[in-house]
């Protein structure tokens, strides 16, 4: 089932009309930012065509992504980003720098929210109505919106990072533990933007690198 406007619905017919999807992109990189998106939309009655195909950006197409990528940005009454890169998330840990993207996203913003829908997690430095949703990307349209920015943003972020380091093929992988990757890393050691605290970057520094997981957001 695609994700529904049926809880920022509820808080548009509450009065609550500034509602904030928030969502991240790369958490589960070996290498790159993490980059956080907050959408606002305005109160819709009836779901505008080229809106339709919004979904977690995980179960999009590239294309797909970069065309609804526009078309959200078009019908959002505002929009922006936050981007976290690897050194820091080496330094605080990618929790603290997964929220605090989703702040710099936040403030970002050309107007304020009057409530947050947030992908499984809670912002405690900021002072707004939040709504933490597991899975808020496959169940709620603001968040899936917010998805695809973030997605698309660090995608296009990592293809401009191929341009200066193309020997590790950012721009196929993202920056994702794929074998590409693995091969890339054993044959040219990490490079300026890969996450030394991540275990498998940290265990080839150390000579023995791990098995790739699978990519993921």
């Amino acid at each position: 089932m695609p994700p529904s406007l049926e809880r920022e619905a509820r808080l548009w017919h509450a009065g609550t009309l500034r509602v904030a999807g928030l969502d991240e992109a790369g958490r589960g990189a070996w290498a790159g930012p993490v980059v956080a998106a907050a959408v606002i939309l305005p109160p819709l009655e009836d779901l505008p065509a080229e809106l339709a195909g919004v979904d977690d950006s995980k179960c999009l197409s590239p294309s797909c992504r970069q065309e609804l990528y526009h078309a959200i940005i078009r019908r959002a009454l505002a929009w922006g980003v936050g981007i976290v890169p690897a050194q820091e998330i080496d330094r605080i840990g990618i929790l603290p720098a997964t929220r605090k993207a989703m702040e710099l996203a936040l403030a970002s913003l050309t107007c304020r929210p009057d409530a947050l829908l947030i992908d499984a997690l809670h912002l405690p430095q900021v002072s707004c109505p939040q709504e933490a949703i597991i899975k808020g990307d496959q169940c709620c349209f603001s968040i899936a919106a917010a998805s695809i920015i973030a997605k698309v943003t660090r995608d296009n972020w990592m293809a401009a990072a191929h341009q200066w380091l193309p020997a590790y093929g950012f721009a196929r992988h993202k920056g994702y533990g794929t074998e590409e990757h693995r091969a890339a890393l054993l044959r040219h050691g990490p490079s300026p933007i890969h996450r030394f605290s991540y275990a498998p970057v940290a265990q080839l520094v150390q000579g023995n690198i791990s098995a790739c997981p699978e990519e993921g957001d």
